[in-house]
């Protein structure tokens, strides 16, 4: 409303002039020129606009020029009303164009012309196998190259700082191993405890049977101690810990706080990352191992309650079947899973965009991605070891 009231201007006739006044706005129209003078701003726009638009269409001339030597001021919208007239002219064939203007004029022409708007292209329809091609390509160059080049850095500073003790910061490993490695304990012990129960619950009916019961010792020994206990300590810490590691690290990237440590001149992986994967290669074959003792416990509970298989048959059974073998395929499978779990928190935590939406979405994929890893990582050691 404020600015329709503001197009009631004055309008000066003579024989050989026009002129036309509005607040701080004069324009003289002089057969095919336009000499505007005063300010063109917000407050003037809409005159100019309509008034003097309607008036040159009207005025029958082929070709009209804007001169702009005496304008004094112009802001952005009365630089669109000036392209807005001009283009209002064009639709009824008359060509327009602007002559002068001081170097301030001539700059926010530039700057809030409508030519300088480029609209953007539409997108080019790619083939199904193009597309495949495409995505195929951008998994090797992204993801896992990223992957290996981030393991890389990982090692590498893990395997440095081992001899220097002086760069790694004080305390950060035991803070490190009781969060990911002691909370983990209870959770770890419970569930191996129970697997076991169940492995050995499921199998006694099949195997009383056949008279085999004794041998019940033999699957549940063998099974958790070279299969299950690695693998199920693992699924719960990538989902316990690997979770937390990705959060942390995304956290940090979108609160700037890795663009800090690189201000301050610190190697973000060597700071944040390396601490972590220390304490879950040397938290992880404890946890193995009490995994392993839980899921026996669990056999041997269910043993003695559905078999008849005291105590005192089974351990000395499980004393004759454990070997050196399944004991060293634990540690080294709890050393690799260890590295699966940290990488892939880290790697996923280092990509994080769109804030905290960005934090949950890659916590999830960095839960989801380490799980999968571990179990094809399991099943190339299984094929490795046996």
């Amino acid at each position: 409303m404020f600015i329709r009231n503001r197009i009631v201007g004055t309008i000066k006739k003579s024989k050989l002039k026009t002129t036309y006044q509005n607040g701080g706005l004069v324009c003289e129209l002089r057969e095919d020129m336009l000499y505007v003078s005063g300010s063109l701003t917000i407050y003037e726009s809409a005159y100019f606009s309509d008034v003097i638009g309607k008036t040159l269409k009207s005025a029958g001339q082929p070709d009209i020029t804007f001169d702009l030597d005496q304008l004094d001021y112009i802001d952005s919208a009365g630089v669109m009303s000036l392209y807005f007239v001009k283009d209002m002219l064009a639709e009824g064939g008359i060509s327009a164009d602007f002559r002068g203007g001081g170097e301030s004029i001539l700059r926010k022409l530039e700057i809030f012309s409508p030519d300088k708007v480029y609209q953007t292209a539409s997108p080019v329809k790619t083939g199904f196998f193009e597309k495949i091609g495409t995505d195929v390509l951008l998994f090797f160059t992204d993801y896992v190259f990223g992957f290996i080049l981030l393991a890389a850095n990982v090692f590498y500073w893990s395997v440095s700082d081992l001899f220097r003790p002086k760069s790694r910061r004080e305390g950060e490993f035991v803070n490190q191993s009781i969060h990911i490695g002691v909370n983990a304990t209870l959770i770890v012990v419970f569930l191996s405890f129970v697997i076991g129960y169940v492995m050995a619950l499921q199998s006694s009916s099949q195997l009383r049977t056949f008279g085999a019961n004794i041998f019940v010792v033999d699957l549940i020994v063998i099974a958790v101690t070279s299969q299950m206990g690695p693998l199920i300590t693992a699924i719960l810490v990538a989902g316990r810990s690997g979770s937390a590691i990705a959060a942390e690290i995304a956290t940090m990237k979108v609160t700037t706080e890795l663009d800090a440590l690189k201000t301050m001149g610190l190697n973000p992986i060597r700071f944040v990352v390396v601490p972590k994967m220390y304490a879950c290669l040397f938290t992880m074959p404890f946890l193995v191992i009490l995994a392993n003792v839980a899921g026996v416990l669990g056999g041997a509970l269910a043993a003695n309650i559905y078999l008849d298989i005291t105590p005192e048959i089974f351990f000395n059974r499980a004393a004759e079947v454990m070997s050196n073998k399944n004991l060293l395929t634990s540690f080294v499978k709890s050393q690799v899973y260890a590295s699966i779990i940290v990488l892939t928190g880290s790697f996923y935590g280092f990509r994080v965009v769109r804030g905290a939406e960005g934090v949950g979405k890659v916590t999830t994929i960095s839960v989801v991605v380490a799980i999968t890893l571990v179990i094809l990582a399991d099943s190339l050691l299984g094929l490795l070891f046996y």
